[in-house]
């Protein structure tokens, strides 16, 4: 105990050295070590850790769900498996339901993300925050492009998952506690909504809807085993749970790869079952849901009732946190707002690969052919050559609020650090911190502006936190 202790007390004093002496080297000054990473776990956490059987060092898997506006923290118990700690509401996010596609699209990422201790940011303008890595290896392979798109507090985002201070600081902890444990790293999945039966057949027409099924089986895995999926990415694919004695490379062909079996009776079989529920659904008449909403994003109805519910221009505080005076709310979807999507890009369909066991071939489409086949083909078609064509921008979006216009001004790429800060200072002359905007730390921040790091500072130094595990970046 006394060792613990005294390593977590070195490791604090080490991680406010190094972030001093980079800062010594930056033009901007020295950047502030707040010790918010620090924060230790709440009683109530501890205790509630405890009757659930976890460790307070055993991993952690995240999982994020758009459209519901909730983030899940999920901890291995005394089974060694994961089980559910807390469901977090999603503040805000930016946005459409589907991936990001390019620097500037205001889309948060779905996806899988392994966070590493390098990733973790405690001195972030957004009280803390967890960088997800993007683009990974699969959307590099797919020419994805962005930077900095964050799970963070204030709830404010432009590409990211905000979430209230509070909320932060306890997903930060419970992740800084599963690195002392030994995780080297813990799986972010991203997703644009729980994917049942139900939001599979209200989503069919959705041109990301190849993209989302071959999400679907890495989701399907975890469901049924509550163990986190194996993810490589090969022919610009997700592949999960593979064995192959060949190297997986994103952009070349797939190797051939086995599935342990077990593993790919019990996914093939729900995965057909639920291709099965989605037809009846379908032969149902359940109706389709528009693609998109012009990037409004979302927020969780617990705090958009909060923000509604109460006049502006002061703090609101809900049992899930704290929403700052300036947040605001999506606007209603305006009337007669086409269902065609501003985002009109199209996800390739799975490619097949050289695979010993049925599973790890494409899904199953015979079943379902007539719900995602010959018109999502034709949509593909069209999206292939609309995603090289600059994003256009809906009409008839209602207008924003000024902090926002402001917020929007500053993903252009072409903008300096400065013209940012003069917008946000005329945006905010009451705020303090009025160099803070919403895209700070989004895709639109350059490298150079940040203080540690680059925007993506370790939790601890280099050298001490990272070397104990033999972690590398």
């Amino acid at each position: 105990m006394y060792f613990q202790h005294g390593l977590r007390a070195s490791l604090t004093f080490a991680a406010i050295a190094a972030a001093v002496a980079l800062a010594a080297c930056n033009s901007e000054g020295p950047v502030a070590v707040n010790g918010r990473h620090m924060q230790p776990l709440s009683d109530r956490m501890v205790a509630d850790l405890e009757s659930r059987n976890m460790a307070k060092e055993s991993p952690i898997l995240v999982r994020i769900f758009k459209e519901e506006s909730e983030l899940e923290v999920w901890k291995v118990d005394k089974t060694g498996r994961f089980a559910l700690l807390r469901t977090y509401p999603i503040c805000r996010w930016s946005g459409d339901l589907g991936p990001k596609f390019q620097q500037g699209d205001r889309q948060a990422p779905e996806g899988f993300y392994p966070i590493t201790p390098g990733l973790m940011n405690p001195n972030s303008n957004y009280y803390l925050a967890i960088n997800t890595g993007f683009p990974n290896a699969y959307d590099q392979a797919n020419g994805r492009t962005g930077q900095f798109l964050m799970i963070h507090g204030d709830c404010a985002s432009v590409g990211c998952y905000a979430m209230t201070d509070e909320q932060i600081a306890e997903i930060y902890a419970l992740a800084r506690e599963a690195f002392f444990g030994g995780q080297k790293a813990f799986q972010v999945q991203a997703y644009p909504f729980r994917m049942t039966p139900l939001n599979m057949a209200r989503h069919r027409n959705s041109p990301h809807m190849a993209f989302w099924r071959t999400l679907k089986q890495g989701y399907d895995y975890f469901e049924l085993t509550r163990l986190e999926p194996k993810v490589d990415v090969c022919d610009k694919q997700y592949v999960f749970n593979a064995q192959s004695s060949g190297k997986f490379s994103p952009a070349d062909r797939c190797p051939a790869y086995s599935v342990p079996q077990e593993i790919a009776s019990a996914v093939r079989k729900k995965e057909r079952s639920d291709d099965a529920q989605t037809a009846q659904l379908v032969a149902r008449g359940v109706a389709t849901v528009a693609a998109s909403r012009g990037g409004e994003g979302g927020m969780n109805a617990t705090f958009l009732a909060a923000v509604r519910s109460h006049a502006p221009g002061a703090d609101i505080r809900t049992a899930s946190g704290t929403i700052p005076a300036r947040v605001h709310p999506p606007s209603e979807q305006p009337s007669g707002y086409a269902t065609a999507s501003v985002f009109s890009f199209a996800s390739p369909a799975p490619k097949p690969a050289q695979v010993q066991v049925a599973s790890a071939a494409p899904s199953s489409g015979g079943l379902l052919s007539s719900v995602f086949g010959a018109k999502r083909d034709s949509q593909n078609a069209e999206a292939r050559g609309a995603a090289a064509q600059p994003k256009p921008q809906p009409a008839t979006t209602a207008a924003k609020p000024a902090q926002v216009a402001a917020a929007d001004k500053t993903a252009s790429k072409g903008e300096t650090k400065a013209a940012e800060s003069k917008k946000v200072a005329a945006a905010k002359p009451q705020d303090s911190s009025a160099q803070k905007t919403a895209s700070a730390e989004s895709e639109a921040r350059p490298a150079s502006t940040t203080g540690v790091l680059s925007g993506a500072a370790p939790t601890v130094p280099a050298g001490s936190f990272d070397n104990r595990f033999g972690f590398s970046r």
